[in-house]
């Protein structure tokens, strides 16, 4: 009784004394939108230690490790005096020790606090301060939290830790669900990781594996039968690399929060992985030095769902580590539905307005087809989908490029110029600087009725652009361009229609591009080299259109439809549409038969100051009949003939003022109001009045 009361004294006071345990150094983990693994990064000695649940390993398996390790794990108190009094008798009557009577318990303690020593005397020690660390663990720790340090910890050969990435190395995926003969090898190794180690010494592995495999068979784990079909398997012969999903996109995300464990990407591994395939394969048919990176944004919530940057982040003759999606390049005639949409959003122009495609001369300035030719008069549909020039300088002019740039850096993806420099004409043919995802992101807006999301790559954490959806173009605007870059042309032995997309080639072919969109997705395709040398003969359409087919193909069988166009889409012809409509008037720099309005106060841009709720004058000399004014694109008032009309601005800030006469002629301005009311983008226009 005394040895007893003793025995339970000793036992108190060790547990009493129970540290907690010394935090463990784990693999950061990078993981998907599902929770799985993109890419881990291993510790700072080199070891692969990834955290372990018990609930993320295979039921049987976790039941071979307790029989064949610690039958009694979830009785004893840390340590087995049953298996202790056996493991002596063992090496009483060998004369060598059998077994060593260790608990998974006192493994824990061994592996979180390992203790060198050679002599008996150091082993006894060693095995006592395990004994007693094994108590002090079970005082602390649930028996499944125990089991889950385990996982963790146990040595797989060389510099595998844990049994999470001991499955990702021999048999390519975590350990949720292992076959019979897997689970075996997995509960053999930790033994002796080294001498047992596959891809060194296979026949060791597989007699390892095999004597686990007899001994729970004999146990009744499992039937004779079971046992035999998975002694047949055959062990892997070598290490395979751990997952290297969304390479740039992980080290991005560790590089931003630094201390953080884990990281949970938008990205979505399937996608992620099927277009890092496509990438591989199509880049090495684009000649030497060149790459490709490609974008995957989602349509409603702007996460960002694959992030693929070239083939191969070692391949340093395509500048492998350099993450290309951010990259700004020139994005040459993508940015020209943004222009289209902001004439459709200000009543400028309709998808069946009649256009002109001719030679035109902006003061200096004289912008020319990529072919060198002129098409005459066609549709504005027709002008965007076969990507005309002219038409397109001849729109940014009447809706101005400055006003341009400024919604798209409302929007959350603002163009990138030189310090000191404005936006001019040349923006709508590349004039300026983008990046991959942000051409996806805008896409993504027209494709989510003209609502922005700014993009997100994490779960965890603020997205990239502004935190709420901000207007783009107007609903109507964003479904006539669905509408007709659904009908642009595809590329050869492709199917028309299926997506909605935009090419585009910078000047001197350096940049080719192919952004499109379906009622879900939106994918942007860059290719060009990374040092930005040209590639003669390299087009959008033919280097980067090829591509954005080939990545819908492989994530879907068929395109999610476009959403319906709002009620008050007009789905006519050009006949039926409003006579002002039918015929967009001639840009200033192109000859026409008759003289459109004119502003002639305020000037473009300029910044006047208002004066309490007081109207402000507009002065319009020209024009053919009665004139319309549109606010920011909104219709104003009723049209009148008057030369002098008044306005009232919702508050301070930029706003776009344009006059058109009956004849579909145009001209606009550009203002700055000062005062002390702040912008409302909301609000709507101020009523206007003739005098």
């Amino acid at each position: 009784m005394l040895l007893a009361g003793g025995s339970y004294a000793w036992l108190a006071g060790v547990r009493a004394s129970a540290p907690p345990p010394p935090g463990l150094a784990l693999s950061v983990e990078v993981r998907d939108r599902e929770g799985r693994l993109l890419r881990p990064f291993a510790l700072a000695d080199g070891r692969w230690r990834l955290k372990a649940e018990t609930r993320e390993v295979d039921r049987r398996f976790r039941d071979m490790l307790v029989a064949y390790e610690d039958k009694r794990f979830w009785e004893h108190g840390g340590v087995d005096p049953l298996a202790l009094v056996r493991a002596a008798g063992q090496m009483l009557r060998h004369g060598r020790i059998v077994s060593g009577g260790s608990t998974l318990t006192m493994q824990v303690a061994r592996l979180l606090e390992p203790r060198e020593g050679s002599g008996f005397a150091a082993k006894l020690g060693a095995k006592l301060t395990e004994m007693r660390r094994a108590i002090q663990l079970e005082a602390r720790l649930s028996k499944s939290e125990i089991l889950a340090l385990y996982l963790t910890l146990a040595p797989y050969g060389g510099n595998i830790e844990g049994v999470r990435a001991a499955s990702l190395a021999w048999f390519g995926k975590e350990p949720r669900r292992l076959t019979l003969a897997e689970s075996a090898l997995l509960v053999a190794l930790p033994q002796a990781p080294e001498s047992r180690r596959p891809d060194r010494h296979p026949a060791r592995a597989l007699r390892a594996r095999d004597t686990v495999l007899a001994r729970l068979g004999e146990a009744g784990l499992f039937g004779a039968a079971e046992v035999a079909f998975a002694g047949r398997a055959p062990v892997p012969t070598g290490r395979l690399a751990l997952p290297m999903l969304a390479p740039h996109a992980a080290e991005a995300a560790r590089r931003q929060q630094p201390a953080a464990q884990s990281h949970e990407l938008a990205i979505d591994a399937s996608a992620q992985a099927r277009l890092e395939t496509l990438a591989a394969e199509r880049v090495r048919e684009l000649g030497t030095g060149v790459s490709l990176a490609l974008v995957m944004v989602d349509n409603a919530s702007g996460e960002v769902l694959a992030r693929v940057s070239g083939a191969d982040p070692q391949d340093t003759e395509r500048a492998g580590a350099v993450d290309l999606t951010r990259a700004i390049r020139s994005p040459g005639s993508t940015l020209k539905p943004f222009i289209y949409g902001l004439a459709f959003e200000d009543g400028l122009a309709h998808p069946e307005t009649l256009i002109e495609d001719r030679p035109a001369r902006f003061g200096a300035y004289r912008p020319r087809n990529f072919d060198r030719d002129y098409q005459g008069t066609v549709s504005v549909k027709q002008a965007l989908q076969l990507s005309l020039n002219v038409p397109a300088v001849v729109l940014l002019q009447a809706v101005g490029p400055q006003r341009l740039a400024s919604r798209l850096g409302q929007s959350g993806f603002a163009l990138k110029l030189p310090p000191g420099e404005v936006p001019g004409l040349a923006v709508g043919l590349g004039g300026v600087g983008m990046s991959l995802d942000a051409l996806a992101g805008l896409y993504a807006g027209i494709a989510n009725g003209g609502l922005a999301q700014g993009l997100r790559d994490r779960l965890d954490g603020a997205a990239s652009g502004p935190e709420s959806a901000r207007q783009l173009m107007s609903p109507v605007a964003a479904a006539y361009l669905a509408q007709s870059l659904a009908g642009t042309p595809a590329p050869r032995n492709e199917r028309a229609g299926r997506i909605a997309f935009k090419t585009g080639t910078s000047f001197g072919y350096r940049d080719a591009w192919a952004v499109g969109f379906d009622g879900r997705r939106t994918i942007a395709v860059w290719v060009g080299r990374p040092d930005g040398q040209p590639v003669p003969g390299m087009i959008g359409r033919e280097a980067a259109a090829p591509i954005l087919f080939e990545a819908f193909a492989r994530l879907v069988s068929r395109p999610a439809p476009f959403a319906p166009a709002p009620p008050e889409a007009l789905d006519v012809k050009n006949a039926q549409l409003p006579p002002p409509l039918r015929h967009f008037g001639q840009a200033s720099g192109q000859e026409n038969g008759g003289e459109g309005p004119k502003i002639a106060f305020p000037p473009d841009g300029a910044s006047l100051e208002r004066e309490g709720d007081e109207p402000m004058a507009l002065k319009v000399s020209g024009g053919t009949g009665k004139l319309t004014v549109f606010v920011d694109g909104v219709p104003s008032g009723q049209p009148a003939g008057a030369a002098t009309l008044f306005w009232r601005p919702a508050g301070a800030g930029f706003v776009r003022l344009t006059v058109m006469d009956a004849a579909g002629l145009t001209d606009s301005v550009t203002l700055r109001i000062r005062g002390a009311t702040d912008w409302n983008e909301a609000a709507q226009p101020g009523r206007l009045s003739g005098r």
